[in-house]
């Protein structure tokens, strides 16, 4: 008789199946209340635009002011406890925008307030999270183990958007919310079950304990210093620059510019998020064949030319562009993801995992918004299709930090470093790369 469960790999690892599930939980119910959150500001509280766009940004800043912060905060404590916490937090924030709903006193001021103190907790899952990975899996499974969750997350962003929309209309944005709510404690009771003991990094006996600025200029020196993670750090921030640029008016071009439906939009959209689905699937496979440095340099040379397919777009049959563009985008920025993630996680000496992640989510995440700052501006100094021209010339050469260091070269996972001085650290893999050019 067939087995029905898997066998092979991380399928018989109770511990990460444990961590899956409470990723996959998560982003279900995330998917929830992206959605219904905006909805109870524009329905139940008629909030104005500015109000509605005031709540995204207030959203986004907590990855912008505690990013640094919450990674020296991982690096000196138990990574499971701080993820435990964060989800419970996030439940009980959410819940109670249901609860004042019922009793008639929600305000647009409890929105900010949620939104801004589920931002901060989820920095701290998020640096928390990829930081615990390697500590929970064996490093040659880190590929696998980052596929699987990104398994997770892109299957919640190809049908949660529908999902969630058709459970908003049938109970609204409110209940819906209390659902997501409860989806983080079930989150919180698949962490809570790992057995996996966590042992805190390390310190020289008798040394003083640093001081939080200390470590977070530590963290920042490692990155910086570091030629791999810079220049991984450099091609990720300078692309999020430039496709937030694009993604900030991408839905104005279509509409105004392609004459397109909102209802041809979102079938375009969640056509698109086949490419990412796809990538979590295949990106371990195409990493064995071709070598981690490759798949990290041929990724990134599709995702920085794949923004072309959006200004070439003609008024007369714009969507196929528009689904090959974001398929192929969507397909190459998840395999880079999965791919540079995993080789961050296995160079980096543990007591550090915390301020590696957290530094380099600060550095490509801050220019998000920049970007879509620039994209709304020059789509009103200049029109819709030559800024989005301007967004795709920009993309395409992001690539080149990635070719032109010795990432390109680095065929197999290494092993951990042991000091956190950056280039003496990874003397031999900069052997590896030199032999392989």
């Amino acid at each position: 008789m067939r087995r029905l469960w898997p066998t092979g790999g991380l399928w018989r690892h109770p511990d990460f199946l444990k961590l899956w599930s409470a990723e996959t939980v998560s982003q279900v119910g995330s998917q929830i209340t992206g959605l219904a959150l905006p909805l109870v500001a524009v329905i139940v509280l008629e909030a104005s635009a500015f109000e509605v766009s005031a709540l995204v940004v207030i959203e986004f800043l907590p990855f912008i002011l505690f990013a640094l912060p919450a990674g020296v905060w991982v690096d000196r404590l138990k990574r499971k406890p701080i993820l435990v916490v964060a989800d419970i937090g996030r439940a009980i924030l959410l819940t109670s925008i249901p609860i004042a709903y019922a009793f008639d006193a929600l305000h647009l001021g409890q929105l900010y307030v949620v939104g801004f103190l589920v931002g901060i907790c989820t920095v701290f899952f998020d640096v928390s999270y990829q930081s615990y990975l390697p500590s929970l899996v064996a490093r040659d499974r880190l590929v696998e183990g980052n596929s699987k969750l990104e398994i997770s997350r892109s299957a919640a962003q190809l049908g949660g958007p529908g999902a969630a929309g058709v459970l908003i209309g049938a109970i609204g944005a409110p209940v819906a919310i209390l659902l997501d709510g409860i989806s983080f404690v079930f989150s919180a009771l698949f962490l809570f079950a790992i057995r996996r003991p966590e042992v805190l990094p390390e310190r020289e006996e008798g040394s003083p304990k640093p001081s939080m600025l200390r470590e977070a200029r530590e963290g920042l020196r490692y990155v910086l210093g570091n030629r791999y993670l810079r220049a991984i750090s450099i091609c990720t921030g300078t692309s999020n620059f430039w496709w937030s640029m694009t993604g900030a008016i991408i839905i104005v071009y279509a509409v105004r510019e392609l004459d397109m439906s909102p209802a041809l939009i979102g079938l375009i959209f969640s056509l698109t998020n086949f490419g990412p689905l796809l990538a979590a699937f295949t990106t371990n496979k195409v990493f064995e064949r071709i070598g981690v440095g490759p798949t990290i340099l041929w990724t990134s040379v599709i995702f920085s030319g794949a923004g072309f397919f959006y200004p070439l777009a003609p008024q007369s049959f714009p969507a196929p562009f528009f689904i090959l563009g974001g398929m192929l985008a969507g397909y190459a920025a998840v395999a880079y993801n999965i791919t540079q993630v995993s080789f961050r996680q296995a160079i980096c000496p543990e007591r550090l995992q915390g301020r590696m992640n957290a530094v380099i989510r600060f550095m490509v995440w801050g220019t998000m918004p920049i970007g879509a700052l620039l994209g709304g501006a020059l789509a009103t100094w200049i029109g819709l299709r030559p800024a989005i021209w301007i967004g795709a010339i920009g993309a395409s050469f992001t690539f080149l930090p990635i070719l032109l260091s010795p990432v390109r070269s680095i065929e197999k996972m290494p092993e951990p470093t042991t000091e956190p001085v950056p280039d003496e650290a990874l003397a031999p893999l900069q052997v590896v790369a030199e032999q392989s050019a």
